[in-house]
């Protein structure tokens, strides 16, 4: 390699055209003292380079972008969402008015599971850890006043995401704008919920059929979405390793590739529109390798396992959450100071998308003025730190290169054992990655007992202040609001289109045609969640978890 002539060609041709494209910062750069800051600070050795890579080029370890954060940041995507759709909406209004760049919507355990607000099984849960969504109503009161195709907008939900996906576009429609110009993401990764999360409907193979009819209408219709964020974030928070959140992420994202080519989609027709999800915790130096050596990872697995020959394909784009479970109910406000590391390594190690947790998520859920301080920790990070001005800044450094392949060795032993047990979905089934992650979580804490470990404020530098924090409740009559507006709906709807369309779902179900512009129709026609999923329960059945032992 000649390093020099290698240098000018990506300059030239890769960084150029982004620069242009993307003039949303200015490309000359400075610190505060006048010294100026390289794009990308590339070795001297021609060997080195070869092994890393530059910015936006395989294997991707510095980033998807040759530009990266210098021409436009990260998107600023704070978690919302709880009680009414109107209450969620003004919370959505209200970040975007503080600066925040995308939504993303936190639902109600009904919702993530199928059932309207009215069902029985919803009772005492509506509203309390998300938004309430049984109707395509619900959902157009969410995004009252916000132009969908002027935000990027993010769901976190699984098993019924296809639904919740159909009353997106069908809100979009009504707001005059095409599918083809949505943006945002569908977590829809059902594997891990699993195994670590436990918001699951139906068995393994009905679930794979829907992610991948998600997969096969978005690639035509809904171009600009990522049909799916495989989440390493729930393995991480149930108590794995960062070596493992990688390795079960990546194993789980290979099943999902390996499920669609077998539906018949060539690989680079669907591939560019997946995506990742990842925890960023508080070992700063580990979180930032992690996400060099995931990214170096899935481009060489895309490259050499499944032949895809998109570089678009080879890109591991990821969104993060700093660590939930890392907070303390125990002095809250140290909370601000582990969301501004685990916020730093996130991006430090390249992230396209940050959420940053509230100082009081472990006591109750976010007040507006402790969701404002999260938000502003990521534009101090951004307009004030100076670390997003150069591409891959911790690139080089002895201990940050080590970890990233110590990760990267450490990660493809554990694919290559899931693989040897027949795949992600055998592992799962023989328990594999639950048992590792039970136990990594049993090691975690048995040193924070024995003080192996230490956590500020719990088991080190006590101090018996009581809190003072002010505390966000939900009205226990949303779930009676939410009652009375669904019998509203069904009473003024047309009940026998209702009941055609629910026995066509019911017989495309048992068929193999692609569920979502059903979905779509349902949705409009005033169907809701709770009675779609009543039919695919009907005919698919409810998941048992197995009992080992």
């Amino acid at each position: 390699m000649n390093l020099e002539s290698e240098k000018k060609r990506w300059d030239e041709e890769v960084v150029k055209p982004v620069v242009e494209k993307f003039k949303e910062r200015k490309d000359e750069f400075t610190t505060p003292s006048g010294i100026p800051i390289p794009r990308a600070a590339i070795p001297g050795s021609a060997d080195y380079m070869e092994q890393l890579g530059f910015p936006g080029e395989y294997p991707f370890t510095r980033g998807v972008q040759p530009t990266m954060y210098r021409s436009r940041f990260w998107t600023m995507r704070q978690y919302a969402g709880f009680a009414s759709a109107e209450e969620s909406n003004r919370r959505y209004r209200y970040l975007l008015e503080q600066g925040q760049t995308g939504l993303s919507v936190a639902f109600d355990l009904p919702t993530q599971i199928g059932y309207d607000a009215d069902d029985s099984m919803a009772m005492g849960e509506v509203g309390k850890v998300g938004v309430s969504i049984s109707s395509l109503r619900d959902m157009e009161t969410l995004f009252a006043g916000i132009p969908l195709e002027k935000v990027s907008t993010s769901m976190t939900i699984n098993s019924p995401a296809a639904i919740l996906l159909a009353m997106y576009i069908a809100v979009g429609k009504k707001q005059g704008v095409s599918p083809r110009l949505l943006r945002g993401t569908i977590q829809n990764d059902i594997l891990k919920e699993y195994v670590a999360r436990g918001t699951y409907i139906f068995p393994p193979k009905p679930s794979l059929r829907l992610i991948t009819d998600i997969f096969k209408y978005c690639e035509s219709e809904v171009p600009n979405w990522n049909t799916i964020s495989i989440s390493g974030y729930h393995i991480r928070e149930a108590g794995s390793t960062a070596v493992q959140e990688v390795a079960f992420t990546l194993a789980n994202a290979i099943a999902y590739v390996q499920a669609a080519i077998d539906t018949g989609q060539q690989v680079d027709q669907f591939a560019s529109q997946l995506s990742f999800f990842f925890a960023a915790h508080n070992d700063f130096l580990e979180e930032i390798a992690k996400f060099r050596a995931a990214r170096r990872l899935w481009a060489r697995i895309m490259r050499e396992r499944f032949g895809a020959a998109d570089p678009k394909s080879w890109m591991l784009r990821f969104h993060t959450q700093t660590g939930g479970s890392t907070l303390t109910a125990q002095q809250p406000e140290n909370n601000i100071v582990r969301v501004a590391i685990q916020a730093l390594a996130a991006v430090l190690g390249g992230t396209q998308s940050l959420h940053t947790n509230s100082k009081d998520e472990a006591l109750w859920l976010p007040t507006e003025k402790s969701v404002r301080t999260a938000l502003r920790t990521q534009q101090i990070i951004a307009y004030e730190s100076g670390v997003a001005d150069t591409i891959d800044p911790m690139g080089g450094s002895y201990v940050i290169e080590h970890l990233t392949d110590e990760i990267e060795r450490r990660v493809m032993e554990y694919i290559k054992k899931i693989d040897d047990l027949g795949g992600a979905l055998a592992a799962i089934e023989k328990g594999f990655m639950q048992n590792e992650i039970q136990d990594s979580a049993y090691r975690f804490q048995k040193d924070v007992e024995n003080k192996a470990q230490l956590v500020v404020g719990v088991n080190a530098f006590q101090s018996n202040d009581t809190s003072d924090l002010e505390q966000l409740r939900v009205d226990p009559a949303i779930e009676q609001q939410q009652r009375v507006r669904l019998a509203e709906l069904r009473a003024n709807r047309d009940q026998a289109k209702v009941n055609e369309l629910l026995g066509h779902l019911e017989s495309t179900a048992k068929a193999s045609e692609n569920l979502m512009p059903l979905f779509i129709t349902c949705v409009e026609n005033e169907i809701t969640l709770g009675e779609i999923c009543g039919v695919l329960r009907t005919v698919w059945g409810e998941y048992q978890p197995p009992v080992w032992g």
